[in-house]
């Protein structure tokens, strides 16, 4: 997929257990976090200071942010299976990077899907 001039391959596997570990440690509130690209592939998290998780949505303070241009997009998790954005994730994906990522409960390899800055869903490989 390409993004501008830089070309996303895809995610790193570990990258995404990591998610989804945390998806679990948070159930029911929402986790969240920053996702940064290395190489074409999305290889870590970055946690946001003064992130506000609950039970219906995570308060990311995008302003915390470091000012990384490897950072290219964000991370969360719907403590229910449906990993479709809200209105509200929408107006987050505008705001802020090029690739979103939702995973849902049970937390699986099976129940996360990717999104461009305007909601649309996007392949995203799994990278060993």
């Amino acid at each position: 997929m390409l993004f501008g001039r830089k070309k996303i391959e895809g995610i790193a596997k570990r990258t995404l257990n990591m998610i989804m570990e945390s998806a679990k440690d948070s159930h029911p509130r929402e986790f969240a976090a920053g996702l940064r690209e290395i190489d074409g592939v999305i290889s870590e998290l970055v946690l946001v200071p003064g992130t506000i998780s609950g039970n219906r949505s995570a308060l990311l303070r995008l302003h915390n942010l470091p000012i990384d241009y490897s950072l290219v997009g964000v991370v969360h998790s719907h403590p229910s299976p449906n990993v479709r954005p809200s209105r509200n994730d929408i107006n987050l994906f505008g705001k802020f990077g090029r690739v979103h990522v939702i995973v849902g409960f049970p937390y699986n390899e099976d129940s996360w899907r990717a999104y461009d800055w305007k909601g649309d869903e996007i392949e995203l490989e799994v990278i060993d």
